[in-house]
């Protein structure tokens, strides 16, 4: 392997996976030896391979039993540089989801689709169908750059904005694995028609600068090991953090003149979020500023960047890889140091920005040349047809009839987009029939959470995330009634393990698996993600989630300054002070409010015990009761949970609506009035 002169990756002993990558012959092997065998799954050398154009080897875990062999599956995830899904792509894929899927797409948190459940068998027929309709896998997942970010905002009137989706491409282009493999297997060897690659692109991509390149290589950016782990980057203009910019390993601003025109780009590096229970060597990090960096050199810069990782990332420990702990190890002064040696000039100072914010921009917007844009929030990023929600029909009808090009955005929701003025009654209409609710119709708790998928199907998944978070937001906010905090919302991400897909470490409460039904609790973390949380507790189990939570409800409205934050405020009180708080609380039972309480959930969901019950006694409905840490033995204390059919919860819930009553109040006053119907005809 040749890298750059003075690169110290040939004299250290590289890991398992370095090998299995050296030996792939540039991600053919053993992948192509094994598509077609008798096997229903891959070995693990190809399923490492198999990464690199996109696509991660599952087992349903729902679907596991002893003796048995496991219920393999293949995930695939798209490539979607800025989140652009052109409406011939977006069919292809609904109708793939619906053939050999398991009739759901899921968007996820970097802009791009997940289809679940595809069998290997049918694993080519897939992917070539993704790829003939002018979409991509490759360089989706692997040890390579990962799809970029932009702020998913279509606007025509603004051109920081056009500049931020241009460049995401081509930077996306520039960092795109440059081996045949990828056709050779999907294709039989037969390169589709494309866009005319951006000449800029191509040739810096060539360019050697001071040994950026690995010379006589089918790879000139990566080289035969590629990265040593995933590299993640974004583009974004001043203001506009709709993509977590401070956690990618690169993030890039635009930087205008007063008249509009593109001068060059800020640059922060290092940020992270993946991390191990209980290894401390391991950490979720933010970005460091870096500099600026005029237009014409962005290219040269961003492999620069990239050939320092590549060249002194840590190829032998890959909790150690990522570029945020290089940064860390070295400094960010050492590091800009090399990245200059590499770029060949010094980087300039980075230029003052307004203060960032999160936008999710749902709802209808206008372009800015007389068409309109509709962001339509996707709960848990899945698009689906259930119950009354019926999204992925609703947009099998809109699509097509209006053809309309999509944006997928970091917050893992949909946006519709060159709307003619006199389509938007109808399409309204047809997602009103769908049962889609408008962004003023949905709990801003809801609107502002984020799940990864988890259980079943990931196998790093510890417990649920996706299947749950929706009865944990529920209990959420009849706890923040409780307390009299009606109208008080903040961001929750929750992950079912600790690598952190859905950003939990970044959210005002994060909820981070650690055992099954128990999770790491994060606090502190800013509404527009610039701010690390810090994490509070190890281990909370899901039914004790409200004794967990009130006290520190009770104390952020007793000592919140006028319209603080609920993260901004575990921020500013610090976690010694939280936790005497939440002491002092439990022992002194004249500051607790008093409530008998009820949580009603789903039976689709997981509850601790509730939804083993349910699951292995094939029941509709499940009781259980679980003591409170703190109840002493008082009956007065101790909460129950019940579990309910599905459609039972849903009209709960549209009751619930209607007037403007928790869920939990309605549910008790119902089965109290039962209750005592019963008794009286007991009595008579």
């Amino acid at each position: 392997m040749t890298t750059s002169v003075n690169s110290p990756t040939q004299d250290r002993k590289l890991s398992k996976l370095e090998g299995i990558k050296e030996r792939s012959n540039y991600l053919r092997e053993p992948l192509a030896s094994e598509l077609f065998n008798d096997e229903n799954f891959f070995s693990g050398d190809a399923i490492q391979i198999l990464k690199f154009h996109g696509s991660y080897q599952q087992d349903n875990r729902d679907n596991r039993a002893k003796g048995q062999e496991k219920d393999y599956q293949m995930m695939l995830r798209t490539r979607n540089p800025g989140g652009f899904v052109p409406p011939e792509l977006y069919l292809t894929l609904d109708a793939l989801a619906s053939e050999y899927g398991n009739n759901t797409l899921r968007v996820t948190t970097r802009q791009g689709f997940q289809l679940h459940g595809i069998l290997k068998k049918n694993l080519k027929t897939v992917l070539s169908s993704i790829i003939q309709s002018m979409g991509s896998t490759l360089g989706a997942c692997g040890d390579l750059n990962r799809n970029v970010m932009a702020p998913p905002a279509p606007y025509r009137n603004r051109r920081e904005y056009e500049y931020a989706r241009l460049y995401a491409n081509n930077i996306a282009d520039l960092l795109t694995p440059q081996t045949g493999a990828y056709y050779e297997i999907w294709l039989d060897g037969e390169k589709v028609i494309s866009a005319e690659e951006n000449p800029e692109v191509k040739a810096a991509r060539q360019r050697n600068g001071n040994g950026t390149i690995v010379s006589e290589s089918e790879e000139p950016i990566y080289g035969e090991h590629y990265m040593p782990r995933k590299f993640k980057c974004a583009v974004t203009v001043p203001g506009d953090n709709s993509v977590d910019l401070y956690t990618q390993d690169v993030s890039l601003v635009v930087i205008t003149n007063e008249a509009g025109e593109l001068e060059g780009f800020n640059v922060i590096a290092g940020g992270g979020l993946g991390r191990t229970h209980n290894k401390e060597e391991t950490f979720a990090r933010i970005g460091d500023e870096l500099g600026f960096v005029d237009k014409a050199d962005i290219y040269d810069l961003v492999k620069a960047i990239v050939a320092t990782q590549r060249d002194y990332g840590d190829r032998q420990s890959r909790r150690h890889a990522r570029m945020k702990y290089l940064i860390h190890d070295w400094g960010v002064e050492k590091f800009k140091v090399k990245v200059e040696e590499y770029f060949g000039k010094t980087l300039q100072p980075y230029k003052p920005l307004p203060p960032w914010k999160y936008q999710d921009y749902l709802g209808w917007h206008e372009q800015g040349d007389g068409k309109l844009f509709l962001g339509i929030s996707v709960e848990n990023g899945r698009v689906k047809d259930e119950g009354n929600f019926r999204l992925k029909a609703a947009l099998k009808e809109i699509v097509p009839q209006f053809q309309l090009p999509i944006l997928l955005t970091g917050n893992h929701n949909i946006i519709l987009y060159e709307i003619s003025p006199q389509n938007q009654a109808q399409i309204q209409q047809i997602l009103d029939q769908h049962g889609i609710l408008k962004e003023t119709q949905i709990d801003p708790l809801v609107r502002y959470a984020m799940a990864c998928p988890a259980l079943p199907t990931c196998g790093l998944a510890i417990t649920e995330s996706e299947r749950i978070i929706p009865s944990i937001l529920e209990r959420i906010r009849v706890l923040l009634d409780k307390v009299g905090l009606e109208q008080e919302h903040f961001v929750v991400r929750m992950t079912g393990c600790p690598n952190g897909c859905a950003r939990p470490y970044m959210a005002e409460l994060g909820f981070v698996g650690s055992s099954p039904n128990a999770y790491q609790v994060w606090l502190g973390g800013s509404r527009d993600q610039t701010r690390l949380a810090e994490p509070f507790v190890d281990r909370l189990a899901v039914g004790e989630l409200e004794t967990f939570l009130e006290p520190i409800f009770v104390y952020f409205k007793q000592d919140r300054k006028p319209a603080e934050r609920f993260g901004d405020f575990c921020h500013r009180v610090g976690f010694d002070s939280l936790r005497q708080f939440v002491t002092n609380y439990s022992l002194n039972p004249s500051m607790n409010i008093q409530t008998q309480e009820l949580a009603v959930t789903s039976d689709r969901e997981t509850f601790s015990e509730v939804s083993s019950v349910a699951a292995n006694d094939n029941q509709d409905a499940a009781i259980s009761t679980q003591p409170s840490s703190d109840d002493g033995g008082d009956p007065n204390k101790i909460r129950h949970r019940v579990s309910v059919r599905h459609q039972t919860y849903l009209e709960l819930k549209e009751e619930s609506k209607r007037q403007g009553k928790p869920v939990v109040e309605i549910a008790t006053q119902a089965i109290d009035e039962y209750l005592t119907r019963m008794k009286s005809q007991q009595q008579v």
